[in-house]
């Protein structure tokens, strides 16, 4: 079972590369934006608690957020492949929530696999994507506050994950291809 977490700045591929891997490795895809909207969508007990701190311009508690994953994780079967984490998790508690989650489970986290991009590369590919997707958040001033907090808050997540013995830096700027490969030898030495 390889679950992996998928980390990078906004803007770093991280949905192109997990299409990819999805493809490749028939591991299973859990987005907490998605998995949110589906829930509220759906009518769900845990949808409706979410949807009451979201509109009212709150976080949704990592207790909550963990549980929702939770749900969305089993369901997925007991043998599958593995699951590719991604936006989950954003601060080490969370983290350590996933952790303990899945250690329930018999799981863990295989790997994590940082996508590291410049900081004016990704305000270009965001901006890009603002102007060809229609994404009322891809715009510069959005973009510098949504990398601000992705360096206060989430990129203490490396030194954590590299603490576990798991992080894998691949640099995500270049060739599509060439950044795939480097993901497909980090996860094709998995155990």
């Amino acid at each position: 079972m390889r679950n992996i977490v998928i980390f990078g700045a906004p803007g770093s591929g991280k949905g192109t590369q997990s299409d990819l891997m999805i493809k490749k490795y028939g591991l299973g895809h859990i987005s907490t934006g998605d998995v949110l909207r589906n829930e509220i969508k759906n009518g769900t007990e845990l949808g409706k608690t979410a949807k009451e701190y979201i509109d009212k311009g709150q976080l949704i508690p990592d207790e909550l957020m963990v549980s929702i994953l939770a749900s969305v994780y089993d369901g997925f079967g007991k043998e599958h492949e593995g699951v590719i984490f991604d936006g989950f998790p954003r601060t080490i508690p969370q983290a350590e929530a996933l952790k303990a989650m899945l250690a329930e489970r018999g799981h863990g986290v295989a790997a994590m696999i940082e996508l590291g991009v410049p900081e004016d590369e990704l305000m270009t590919r965001l901006i890009k994507r603002g102007q060809e997707s229609g994404r009322s958040d891809d715009n510069e001033e959005t973009i510098k506050k949504r990398l601000d907090v992705y360096h206060s808050q989430t990129a203490p997540l490396i030194e954590w994950y590299a603490k576990e013995g798991i992080h894998h830096h691949i640099d995500g700027l270049g060739d599509l291809d060439r950044i795939f490969a480097d993901i497909c030898a980090v996860i094709d030495n998995l155990q």
